[in-house]
């Protein structure tokens, strides 16, 4: 397949719809796009495909690949290798092609071009805190396409707005291409400048950066690495694929053996500034808008941290407590936006995490408009449910 034949088919999809994120490739399906996190079909008069064979699809990967060994290697060691893909035009994707039962399927992130700001994004205030912080770790988690490396971006560009610092960024592959401002950028790709993430931090260390991106904490090894660099100076980003602060706890642990639980705890508890855990809502009118659940690590966060979660100390109530110090469950964030008229009453109860919290806040806003409400009983005291 001809790169220009490549380039015409993928700027024909990523422009079919409004809010393109994603172009999906898969055998036995049409040419699909994702908008608004929804799959949807797409018919090319130049070459009408009702469903995609396994030769087609393998051709388009290759075409991608284009001789680059370490791709094939990682594809059929591995199952699957990940790439990046420009159009003549600029428009930037993230591409994972990977093997389901003999043959290849493929889908492809559409990149913004320009780096978002915090203001832009309408992101939490605390952001902005996060980008005056000067050592230790932040970490982003969330399922895969929920806006990390997004909002990852914004903090960098507020930090490249106002501090001459060094930055350097491991990424797989580099999705946000920032032009240095006050700071200086140097951003690495996986397999193109350093072979994992282990490595690449460990380099990173001898490069005199003030900042590091991690594109993924992937493995014990990543961590270890990822804690020593926040302990001796360096502010840390990075993310894991975990659901909230307790699980991304949890799995940070787990990547050591029992003997030393102990002392990551106190080093965990010393290093971490921040945990983010993001999710995308369907939002009323269209398009998808993020929730945001914030954990600092004050005193009460520490010592969960060194003594584990129990009846009486549990993130949630940590995390649902700390608005103070800009702190916020998924919970609170998902009542604000119902309150807003941004998300439906549906939507905001099968997206929260407690469905007895969220019904009754939701009935309390739906009482101040005089709206009818449930039969659900109002608490005036929400604070009485951890009681």
């Amino acid at each position: 397949m001809r790169d220009q034949d490549v380039a015409h088919l993928i700027g024909y999809l990523a422009r079919a719809r409004e809010r393109v994120t994603d172009l999906n490739f898969t055998v036995g399906r049409p040419l699909q796009v994702a908008a608004d996190g929804r799959l949807h079909p797409v018919f090319w008069e130049e070459v009408p495909i009702e469903a995609l064979t396994p030769f087609q699809t393998e051709i388009l990967a290759l075409s991608l690949i284009r001789g680059n060994e370490r791709l094939l290697k990682d594809l059929v060691t591995t199952g699957s290798c990940d790439l990046s893909y420009r159009l003549p035009d600029g428009t930037r994707f993230r591409i994972n092609i990977f093997s389901r039962q003999g043959s290849y399927s493929l889908v492809m992130r559409k990149l913004e071009s320009r780096v978002p700001s915090i203001k832009e994004l309408s992101l939490p205030k605390c952001f902005y805190q996060m980008a005056r912080e000067k050592n230790g770790i932040i970490l982003f988690t969330g399922a895969t396409g929920t806006g990390k490396t997004t909002s990852l971006a914004a903090i960098l560009d507020a930090i490249n707005e106002e501090e001459a610092v060094h930055i350097v960024t491991l990424e797989d592959p580099v999705e946000y291409v920032h032009q240095s401002k006050k700071a200086t950028f140097n951003q690495r790709e996986l397999g193109l400048d350093f072979d994992h993430f282990a490595s690449g931090l460990r380099a990173a260390l001898r490069q005199a950066p003030n900042v590091i991106l991690v594109g993924e904490i992937r493995d014990r090894e990543t961590m270890e690495i990822a804690l020593t660099a926040a302990e001796t100076g360096h502010l840390v980003f990075s993310t894991l694929h975990t659901v909230n602060a307790g699980h991304t706890i949890n799995r940070i642990l787990g990547f050591f053996n029992t003997e030393e639980e102990r002392q990551i705890r106190f080093r965990l508890a010393d290093a971490l500034r921040w945990i983010v855990c993001q999710k995308l809502l369907p939002k009323i009118g269209g398009g998808r808008v993020a929730i945001f659940e914030i954990l600092y690590n004050n005193l009460r966060a520490k010592e969960a941290i060194l003594l584990g979660e129990d009846e009486g100390r549990t993130f949630y109530h940590i995390i649902h407590e700390g608005s103070p110090y800009g702190m916020q469950t998924f919970d609170q964030h998902i009542l604000e936006l119902f309150k807003q008229g941004m998300i439906t009453e549906e939507t905001a109860l099968a997206y929260c995490t407690r469905k007895d919290l969220v019904g009754r806040g939701i009935d309390l806003i739906k009482s101040a408009r005089g709206e009818k409400t449930s039969d659900m009983e109002l608490s005036l005291d929400l604070e009485s449910d951890f009681q």
